[in-house]
């Protein structure tokens, strides 16, 4: 549990509008793990927290506890990575890998290796040739750290083995596939 007013850094793995104005957000934050929480009125075009909030956006923000979800009150970019946007095969694969994460980690689950390790990944992405050596290498090591997979074993086919963790197939995955084949 967190206290009533907190503030932290994190990447928005998902989003999802609410009602007329509003936005339910999923953030893995550096300090309290996979987080919901609930962006009051920024789809409003006058919003000023819009741009922040966009899937796989690094943000500072800070929130204040309510009822069923916290409430976002302030969100500062620290990197929206434009170079991944401006590319598809490299967009998709950023999708890929906050579904990855947001599916296997479960609310409020703290895990500083993986926070680094998505870190360190869409920073890779933004230079990265060869895209799909990058995903199946992510999934391997996001296996590996969240105990999935032993580690220094070899992993012949990554999305199966992403596929029987999640218990379901990734939406991403069939997009990335086709692109980066």
């Amino acid at each position: 549990m967190h206290p009533r007013h907190y503030s932290s850094e994190g990447i928005v793995l998902a989003r999802r509008n609410y009602g007329e104005a509003d936005r339910i957000l999923v953030v893995f934050s550096k300090a309290f793990g996979k987080i919901s929480l609930m962006a009051k009125g920024v789809r409003y075009p006058k919003s000023r927290k819009r741009g922040a909030i966009e899937v796989f956006s690094h943000i500072k923000f800070a929130a204040v506890a309510g009822k069923n979800l916290d409430l976002i009150t302030e969100a500062e970019i620290i990197d929206t990575f434009n170079l991944i946007r401006r590319d598809l095969k490299r967009a998709s694969l950023a999708y890929f890998f906050m579904e990855a994460i947001g599916r296997t980690l479960h609310e409020g689950e703290q895990n500083m290796e993986i926070y680094k390790l998505l870190i360190k990944y869409l920073n890779k992405l933004k230079i990265e040739k060869k895209l799909k050596r990058l995903r199946l290498d992510f999934i391997l090591k996001l296996l590996t750290l969240e105990g999935f997979w032993p580690k220094g074993k070899p992993m012949v086919n990554p999305d199966s083995a992403l596929q029987e963790v999640t218990e379901r197939e990734m939406n991403s995955v069939r997009v990335g596939k086709k692109l980066l084949s």
